[in-house]
């Protein structure tokens, strides 16, 4: 299986800015284009108070800065062009959501969904949602409000919905999840979603990469029971280095391809293939990676 589907972030809180304009864009949706790449996700429309573009809505709400460049206007063109779909995360506050305070931040998104779909509702390229606001382990007030907030986004356009949570694996966590725990609260946060998400793409790098098989056949069961079809979202950083964050070594990132195709999901995508699957990366081991990637994939279209 080939990565096909890459997240973009440009506006994140812990990786750095490309510093990317129109043309450096441009080419990498070429690159994009040429190694099969036919979706795109925004991780996130803005962030705290930096926005993708100059949104009155935002503006309204709160100090915000200036956009530079319209960011998203520019990435529905380039999908547009290259003729693959975009998928749309949502704003984070940065606050509302991690105090508990769901319905003042999902209020806020759908006011801001409200002036994208009528300034950028006409491309084409426009084909799904992308709930930003990551899950991770059982939350009835977060469901109950997730629950809310997707049947308000199918309602102002009803297009694919797609989520990518996390395991509280120990790779990120003191007190890691059992497997038997996690199965038991993603049981009932996907009988809950079912019927209204459409594809979950879990993220694979929080985990000791020894359970990854383990707690991947989890989250493909899950997904099967309850209908819905599962991607997998190969992170193409290292985690667990003394630097965060870094491009992945090849074996690492072969392997964990390896464990998503033989669990039997549909989809491979990652993030994120500018900053660390790329030869325009500002990290030269990406370049490298980039190459191992592309002789793994030619050598296995030549048999």
């Amino acid at each position: 299986m080939k990565i096909t589907g890459t997240f973009i972030d440009e506006i994140s809180h812990d990786i750095p800015s490309a510093n990317w304009g129109p043309e450096e864009w441009k080419k990498e949706f070429d690159v994009m284009k040429s190694i099969g790449i036919d979706t795109v996700i925004l991780i996130r429309v803005g962030y705290k108070y930096k926005m993708t573009f100059n949104s009155k809505v935002l503006s309204e709400h709160g100090p915000m800065r200036p956009a530079c460049h319209d960011l998203l206007k520019l990435f529905l063109y380039e999908s547009e062009r290259c003729g693959m779909k975009f998928f749309l995360g949502l704003y984070d506050s940065g606050k509302y959501w991690h105090q508990q305070k769901y319905h003042k931040e999902a209020e806020l998104n759908l006011r801001l969904i409200e002036e994208i779909l009528n300034k950028y509702g006409h491309y084409s390229s426009f084909k799904g949602w992308y709930l930003s606001h990551e899950m991770t382990t059982l939350d009835p007030g977060f469901l109950k409000e997730y629950h809310a907030l997707i049947q308000k986004l199918k309602d102002l356009k009803d297009i694919p919905m797609l989520i990518s949570p996390y395991v509280k694996g120990r790779m990120q966590f003191e007190n890691p999840i059992t497997p038997e725990e996690h199965e038991k609260q993603w049981d009932e946060i996907f009988a809950a979603l079912s019927g209204k998400i459409d594809y979950v793409a879990f993220q694979d790098g929080q985990v000791d990469l020894m359970e990854l098989k383990e707690f991947s056949g989890i989250n493909k069961s899950l997904a099967d029971k309850y209908g819905l079809i599962s991607w997998a979202n190969i992170e193409t950083f290292e985690r667990g280095m003394p630097i965060n964050f870094l491009p992945i070594s090849w074996e690492n990132l072969h392997y964990k391809m390896s464990v998503a195709r033989d669990i039997g999901v549909e989809k491979l995508i990652t993030f994120e293939q500018p900053h660390f699957l790329s030869p325009n990366s500002m990290y030269h081991s990406a370049h490298n990676l980039y190459n191992r990637y592309l002789e793994w994939v030619y050598y296995n279209a030549e048999g």
